[in-house]
Parts: structure tokens; sequence; C-alpha cells
């Protein structure tokens, strides 16, 4: 996912170093579970958007 914004997984290591010093070792085990969480709720709410969306539109059988 994050491999194609950078040129080397050096890269990757520096931003996860920062992050590991910003947000502390206790603290990334919540993180990452708030960040699985609103993924979660955010491909249900597209899913449920994608649904309503199918029910209102017209149909397009080609009976006209």
């Amino acid at each position: 996912m994050l491999a194609g914004f950078f040129d080397s997984p050096a890269e990757i290591g520096i931003i996860l170093f920062v992050v590991l010093l910003l947000f502390g070792g206790s603290q990334l085990p919540k993180l990452a579970k708030n960040i699985g969480k609103a993924q979660k709720e955010f491909k249900d709410g597209l899913s449920e958007g994608q649904k309503k969306a199918e029910a209102e539109a017209p149909s397009t059988d080609g009976d006209a």
C-alpha cells in the first residue's frame, strides 16, 4: 500500500520510527485498533451508500 509512495524501504523504516517516537510503544496497539475500526466503518458506509444509490436509480432494462 505505501510502497508506491516511497522510493526505498529505508524511507518506510524512518516513518515508522518517527511514529514510534511520537506515540510511544504502548499507544501503537490502540492507534492500530482505532485505525482498523475507522476503516471498517468507512467501508460499511460506502457499501450502504452504493446499495441506497442502486435502490433509488431507475431501472435500465431497455424497455422503452
